[in-house]
């Protein structure tokens, strides 16, 4: 099922001994366009330290009591790699994460499979690392907040056409699928959803998502009703309508 990151916020993370926090944003990979970590803000319980989480913890999902549970303890938790999740994560952070949760042999946006080995997975992180390193310094490049580019504008090859509202996401595999933005005084009260394939590119600096489409094809695709579930014949027409264009 297709669901809004915004109504995911504040859902409980329920550990195995009890409740661990509560959602507070996400961060996603903007190659592959998959939720790589929840963060969470764990309360009073451990002085409301923030802490980021894998989707591969979560082992069930409540949805009509809005809880994430958890293969994890309290103790797991208050025990965790410390890190300012209002700083942009380092790659050092992800692999002391990697090394201390029991997450298995998978990594998010480094096309790795369930089956890989834990040495086998260790020797790719690394590869992934030096190059990033020599690339782009420690932070990763790729890794952004769901409530960061909340609010950015959204550039088409001709001029702006919107802000970034929310993203939808798919509740199976995390992976994002469209891009909920709002046209504002551009095309006055109609919201539209672009897929990740149309982004060309999001500019930390400039605060812009830039498309691959232009104002007129935005204005004229089919209209996002908020608060309507997404049907596979609205799908469908959203993507025979963009096709046309990619």
């Amino acid at each position: 099922m297709k669901r809004r990151l915004d109504s995911l916020i504040g859902f409980t993370i329920g550990g195995t001994d009890g409740e661990i926090g509560k959602v507070k944003e996400f961060y996603f990979d903007d190659k592959s366009w998959t939720i790589r970590y929840i963060i969470v803000e764990t309360g009073g319980w451990l002085s409301s330290r923030k802490v980021l989480l894998s989707p591969q913890a979560v082992m069930q999902t409540d949805w009509e009591e809005k809880v994430f549970r958890v293969n994890l303890t309290m103790e797991q938790i208050k025990n965790s790699p410390d890190m300012d999740t209002d700083k942009p994560v380092s790659r050092q952070h992800e692999r002391d994460l990697y090394a201390y949760y029991p997450w298995g042999s998978y990594y998010w946006g480094s096309g790795m499979g369930i089956g890989m080995s834990a040495i086998a997975m260790k020797h790719t992180i690394q590869e992934e690392n030096e190059t990033s390193l020599d690339e782009t310094g420690d932070n990763d490049p790729h890794l952004r907040s769901t409530n960061k580019v909340t609010g950015y504008n959204v550039a088409a090859t001709d001029g702006e056409i919107g802000e970034v509202e929310d993203f939808i996401m798919n509740d199976s595999t995390w992976q994002i699928d469209f891009m909920l933005v709002d046209t504002g005084n551009w095309f006055p009260g109609k919201k539209v959803l672009i897929a990740p394939k149309m982004v060309k590119e999001i500019n930390w600096e400039t605060a812009t998502v830039f498309v691959n489409a232009s104002e007129d094809q935005v204005k004229n695709s089919p209209e996002y009703e908020p608060g309507t579930e997404l049907s596979e014949a609205y799908e469908a027409n959203l993507q025979n309508y963009y096709g046309r264009y990619i």
